[in-house]
């Protein structure tokens, strides 16, 4: 007698596919809408708007150097156009809508990862069984190969943006959790023992004193969270899930250096952006939190 691994894995994600087609047709359409809402969002105002905007929130919550970083590296992803001193001059890649569908489908991936990543984290921080059982299972979400989840995602929900958003949540989700973990367990006792001695309930001391003071570590979890589920894009353009990993694609199918070139520095820079914007959030928590401490 042999037992098959992955016989018995396929047979259980055919046992899925047949016992619960209803679940995963609701996931999908919730998913779908989530994204194309998004999308519809981020392309409703002119290009030159959202970037105004970009550069706004960066410079508020950043710095003036992030600031222009993302006024010129967002300006290069779309195709400008202008005369001066009766030339035409243009610049640009051109790709301002498939980055805007990366970052739907980016921010899509992250918000079902915080949803279940940061209930996880802590449910695993208050109790050492949970923390035992979650540990081994993201260490099996971060070390196995990425393109391994594109099989089951695109068997049970089909090609496009969905099976992507899918494979990228179980890349992405395990720094949530982890540093959700580690925030909270990093808490000092004294402030809790002083949160205890004014009579805190369990879920005071949770939102008042454990996940304040665990902020910045959570953020930086966000921080990482993003970035990974950022770096899938390319693999899930694979199975039709669009954005900037398309010309990705296309430049190594079709051997055209310079579309290649132009997705992959695309995607550098909405993830310089993103990566930023996210450290500093995480820095402003930090700062806040110990000027509250002190």
């Amino acid at each position: 007698m042999r037992l098959d691994l992955g016989d018995a894995f396929a047979a259980l994600i055919e046992w899925l596919q047949n016992n619960f087609e209803p679940v995963f047709d609701a996931i999908t359409v919730t998913i779908g809408a989530t994204i194309t809402g998004l999308e519809e969002a981020l392309l409703f105002l002119p290009s030159w708007v959202m970037i105004g905007l970009f550069t706004v929130l960066a410079w508020w919550v950043a710095s003036r150097g992030v600031a222009t970083f993302s006024l010129i590296g967002l300006t290069l992803l779309e195709d400008v156009e202008f005369a001066l001193f009766g030339l035409e001059i243009a610049f640009g890649m051109g790709l301002w809508d498939f980055t805007m569908q990366t970052l739907a489908l980016v921010a899509t991936a992250t918000l079902l990862s915080l949803l279940i990543g940061i209930p996880v984290g802590i449910w695993a921080a208050k109790n050492d069984v949970v923390d035992a059982i979650v540990r081994p299972i993201l260490d099996f979400m971060q070390t196995m190969p990425a393109f391994v989840y594109l099989i089951p995602a695109v068997v049970l929900f089909g090609l496009g943006q969905v099976p992507g958003v899918i494979a990228t949540f179980i890349f992405a989700t395990p720094p949530c959790v982890r540093l959700t973990n580690l925030g909270i367990r990093q808490v000092s006792e004294e402030a809790i023992e002083a949160a205890k001695s004014f009579g805190s309930t369990p879920s005071q001391m949770l939102f008042k004193v454990e996940l304040p003071m665990a902020l910045p570590t959570i953020l930086a979890g966000v921080n990482q969270t993003v970035l990974l589920a950022l770096s899938m894009v390319v693999i899930a353009a694979l199975i039709g899930a669009g954005g900037l990993g398309d010309p990705v694609v296309e430049g190594i199918q079709q051997l055209r250096i310079g579309v290649g070139f132009e997705g992959g520095l695309a995607i550098v820079i909405l993830a310089i952006f993103l990566d930023r914007i996210t450290q500093a959030a995480g820095e402003k928590a930090g700062s806040s939190t110990s000027q509250a401490t002190a």
